[in-house]
C-alpha cells in the first residue's frame, strides 16, 4: 500500500491563470525542469494578487513573505505545453495564508503537480507581521478549499 497522494482535479480550484512552458524551461530528459514549477506557482499567485488590486510590488502597505514551500510531482509538463495553474486557499491565519496550486497540462483535467505557498504578510516599513487586511481576507476567504474537508 502507498502512501502517496492522488492529484487533484480542476474542480477542486476556483480561479485558474494560462502559463505557457518555455523551450528554455525543459532540462536534458525533455521535461520542464523542477524548478520552473516553483516558478509556475509564484507567477500565477502573485499575477492574481496584483490582477485583484492586493499587491502593488512597489507601493503596498504589506506583502507576503513566502516562508515555506512544497510541490508533488505527478506527471511530466513538456514544452510547448499550455499549463493552467488552479488557485485556492487551504488555509487563512490572522497575518499567514497557504496558497495551493495545481499545475493541469494542457486540457488535462488532473493536475501535473501540486504545490503551496505559505506567505506571511508583514508591514513594508518594519517587515513585521500583520493582519491580512479586509480586502484580501475577502479576497482570500472566496478562494478557500471548501472540498478539505469532505469526506473521501
Amino acid at each position: 500500500m502507498s502512501d502517496r497522494q492522488t492529484p487533484s482535479t480542476r474542480d477542486r480550484f476556483h480561479v485558474f491563470r494560462p502559463l505557457q512552458t518555455r523551450w528554455m524551461d525543459t532540462d536534458v530528459y525533455g521535461h520542464v525542469n523542477n524548478v520552473i514549477h516553483y516558478s509556475l506557482f509564484d507567477t500565477a499567485v502573485n499575477g492574481w494578487l496584483m490582477e485583484e488590486g492586493l499587491l502593488d510590488p512597489r507601493t503596498s502597505d504589506s506583502y507576503g513573505l513566502v516562508v515555506e514551500t512544497g510541490c508533488r510531482y505527478f506527471a511530466e509538463l513538456r514544452f510547448p505545453d499550455l499549463v493552467t495553474a488552479g488557485l485556492r486557499i487551504g488555509k487563512l491565519g490572522n497575518s499567514s495564508v497557504r496558497f495551493e496550486i495545481g499545475l493541469f497540462a494542457n486540457d488535462d483535467q488532473t493536475a501535473a503537480a501540486e504545490g503551496f505557498f505559505v506567505h506571511v504578510y508583514v508591514r513594508r516599513d518594519t517587515h513585521r507581521p500583520t493582519a491580512i487586511d479586509g480586502k484580501r481576507r475577502a479576497a482570500f476567504e472566496a478562494l478557500m478549499d471548501d472540498t478539505a474537508h469532505r469526506p473521501g
